[in-house]
């Protein structure tokens, strides 16, 4: 209770908005400003999301988009890592593939989307490699810009000392590029949700995106923000677990305790 009396206390200004909107949101809808049928109320939101959980509808499509993220993410993310780093070490692979990456990152991920099924039809592979795609364009993004922008005084410490290759690398430069790489990571989270909604959407039978556009067929627009909304929680979730990770993970980072 005392942690929890904490937290209340240290997020107590991100909390006011939203429930001032709510109570506004709760008002207008009574009092016939919003129409039903074009913003439900909160507390009809709220009858309908306690109908989905007890029936278990939403948190088995909301589960099967998890798996999915993870998976794809997972792949996209470490080869956006591995690819990364080459490319920041190497100039002459960062020379290499500098016009194909140009030509390909700029393409959405949604743009993908009508290729792969073509390829690889409307089974999980489809939508896990779309996942993965969005994921690593911005992993791998950050991981070169992280280990370029490592300050020089650093590596000049290490030739000093005489330090070999291997070590400079996993003791000097991937250290100090970790902050740069988990803000691709965690851009690259946001990039997951969006990519595998928008595969659901169009090619699915389940999944939160599916939910999602199988409510707007039958117009049911509680439920339709009902799935948006816990797509909203979901990531705030997970994003709340990724700083715990990095504080974790990235103690000597002054700035990350501080935000």
């Amino acid at each position: 209770m005392k942690k929890l009396g904490t937290w209340l206390k240290e997020n107590s200004l991100a909390l006011i908005l939203p429930v001032l909107l709510l109570l506004v949101w709760e008002v207008a809808g009574r009092t016939g400003l919003i129409r039903a049928t074009f913003l439900p109320k909160p507390s009809a939101m709220a009858e309908v999301l306690v109908e989905l959980l007890a029936s278990g509808e939403l948190l088995h499509h909301l589960g099967t988009s998890i798996i999915r993220v993870a998976e794809g993410f997972i792949i996209g993310a470490t080869l956006g890592v591995v690819v990364g780093v080459q490319m920041a070490l190497v100039k002459k692979l960062r020379t290499a593939v500098s016009l194909i990456f140009g030509l390909l990152r700029p393409v959405p991920v949604i743009a993908w989307i009508p290729l792969l099924i073509l390829w690889m039809g409307i089974d999980e592979g489809s939508k896990i490699t779309v996942i993965a795609i969005g994921s690593f364009w911005t992993v791998l993004v950050n991981v070169v810009q992280g280990i370029r922008s490592v300050d020089k005084k650093y590596l000049e410490v290490a030739t000093i000392l005489e330090k070999d290759h291997k070590t400079l690398i996993t003791k000097v430069i991937l250290p100090a590029a970790l902050p740069s790489i988990f803000t691709g990571v965690r851009v690259g989270i946001d990039v997951a949700w969006r990519s595998v909604v928008a595969a659901e959407l169009i090619a699915a039978s389940s999944g939160i995106g599916y939910m999602i556009m199988y409510a707007r067929e039958l117009s049911q627009i509680d439920v339709v923000l009902v799935g948006v909304l816990s797509i909203g929680f979901t990531g705030i979730i997970i994003e709340q677990l990724l700083k715990l990770l990095e504080k974790k993970l990235l103690r000597w980072n002054v700035n990350i305790h501080e935000s």
